[in-house]
């Protein structure tokens, strides 16, 4: 069954059932098989999705190929000014947006509605872009003109996660669409209504239909667009394990991906620091949207001067924070799914088991229809080589490691895994700055956290990730170099590989 976006005009969701979203058009999966989505507050049902199989796939890739010639094509500025245009519509129906994003991940509406402003910014920022992409002349001599072009790739498969759905969407198909990509979209499949949403305000602003295509399943609809010989380049946030299932998929075809892995950020908080600046930094940035932020400081290092300061006000702040539904706006919404909740609370019950002190929270909810909640949750005495400190919780859970010698903490905060973010909180202008260089992290905040913005480049060291996202340096992921050589004398004998 087909229906026509261009003739139903958009709806407004959430609907009570959502196909593939394909070349314009609500099309039925293939084996007519759906799956629920629910609010994680209340787990009652929100609407049912389709399951996208490889056929449906295939279809999704099929018209986002077709559509990607004439997309290239589109005048350089005729494409930024219809990529604005979906910066303005998603400002225009952010309150919709943000209630819809809400209802289906679970976070506060107030967070849901930042996270849709900063959507809108993506648009707005790579809309500028789309006619400044431009190559470089080579000076190789008088004989000869050298210069480079950048091209995009063709079909961009964008697997977004579930902890920021809309945000991500415009994260990586806004950067893919001015580059002159066509994109194929796998939202998460707890989380997959905003996509939809946000795809129907590209038509709208006058992308091409099938130039932004949404199909929803999970691992194996995400392993039929991974391993797609259709797909000329992939960007995938999630687990470091679904990472490497990726770039294995991808290797069949030697496809290029950009990875955006999580990891377990270290905040080092130096005797000099402002303890309160500190707190509220760390606070914010580890019980924002329920701990489910790749970027969250998960592991405060905080020096034994200033340990005790430290956790008796952190602790204050976490036994403040006020638990609801997201549409209620608290301050803090459920996890996002049962699976998730039962992860997060497994990890609380290692922590308890490896020593480490709870200092607040680790209860959660038991009792059927209650929603999947995890209070703001505290350990302290952490060891460095516990399993906590070791391993991405995704949760609003801290841990608190002390530590007493200030050249030794940065071999702490670089033994994990991971390099996605890390914090510095001192007064010393040279340490901050010495320490920074020293961080294996993509990203370093000084006396804050969460100083990225969607003009910084965001990425990992380690196992955090490949590439990376916003600012100019992700059109990286979606433009490739054609060098273009022209001889202006007779060909010599001299041309030779390697000269």
């Amino acid at each position: 069954m087909v229906s026509s976006f261009k003739e139903k005009g958009p709806e407004n969701p959430p609907k009570k059932r959502y196909e593939n979203l394909i070349n314009g058009d609500w099309m039925a999966p293939s084996d007519d098989e759906y799956f629920v989505t629910s609010d994680p507050a209340t787990n009652e049902p929100i609407a049912e999705v389709a399951r996208a199989t490889a056929g449906d796939v295939d279809a999704a890739v099929t018209a986002a190929r077709e559509a990607f010639p004439g997309w290239r094509d589109t005048g350089p500025p005729t494409r930024g000014r219809r990529i604005h245009r979906v910066a303005e519509l998603i400002r225009e129906y952010e309150d919709e947006l943000a209630e819809l994003e809400s209802i289906d991940q679970g976070k506060p509406l107030s967070q849901a509605k930042s996270d849709i402003k900063g959507a809108a910014r993506y648009f707005e920022y790579y809309a500028g872009a789309a006619d400044k992409l431009e190559g470089k002349s080579i000076p190789v001599g008088p004989d000869q003109v050298d210069f480079t072009v950048r091209e995009p790739y063709g079909v961009s498969a964008q697997i977004i996660p579930w902890n920021f759905p809309a945000n991500l969407f415009a994260r990586g198909v806004a950067p893919a669409l001015a580059a002159g990509n066509a994109v194929v979209v796998k939202p998460a499949p707890t989380t997959p209504l905003s996509a939809y949403r946000m795809a129907q305000l590209c038509f709208e602003a006058g992308i091409p239909e099938a130039a932004v295509n949404v199909v929803a399943g999970g691992g194996e609809t995400g392993a039929a667009l991974t391993a797609h010989e259709g797909v000329n380049t992939i960007t995938f946030t999630g687990s470091v394990t679904t990472g490497q299932a990726v770039m294995e998929a991808a290797s069949e075809n030697i496809t290029p991906v950009t990875l955006e892995l999580g990891g377990k950020n270290p905040a080092i908080v130096y005797p000099d620091a402002d303890v309160s600046e500190a707190v509220d930094s760390i606070s914010t940035a580890i019980f924002t949207n329920a701990g489910q932020i790749c970027s969250a400081a998960d592991r405060a290092l905080v020096h034994a001067d200033v340990y005790d300061e430290f956790v008796e006000q952190i602790v204050t702040v976490a036994e403040s924070y006020q638990l609801g539904p997201g549409l209620d706006d608290p301050e803090m919404g459920p996890l996002n799914s049962e699976g998730h909740w039962k992860k997060v609370r497994r990890y609380i019950d290692i922590g308890r088991t490896e020593g480490a002190t709870l200092a607040t929270g680790g209860t959660t909810t038991e009792e059927e229809g209650e929603g999947w909640f995890v209070p703001p949750t505290v350990f302290t005495d952490v060891d460095n080589d516990m399993q906590i400190a070791q391993e991405e919780v995704f949760g609003p859970v801290l841990v608190v490691v002390p530590f007493d010698d200030n050249d030794d903490v940065v071999r702490l905060a670089n033994d994990v895994e991971y390099g996605l973010t890390a914090g510095i909180f001192t007064n010393d202008v040279r340490r901050a700055h010495r320490v920074a260089r020293e961080i294996e992290a993509g990203n370093v905040y000084v006396n804050k956290w969460f100083g990225d913005t969607d003009q910084t480049p965001f990425g990992g060291y380690k196992k955090s990730g490949i590439g990376r996202e916003k600012g100019l340096e992700a059109l990286d992921s979606y433009l490739q170099t054609k060098n273009i050589a022209i001889n202006l004398t007779r060909s010599t004998s001299d041309d030779l590989p390697g000269a």
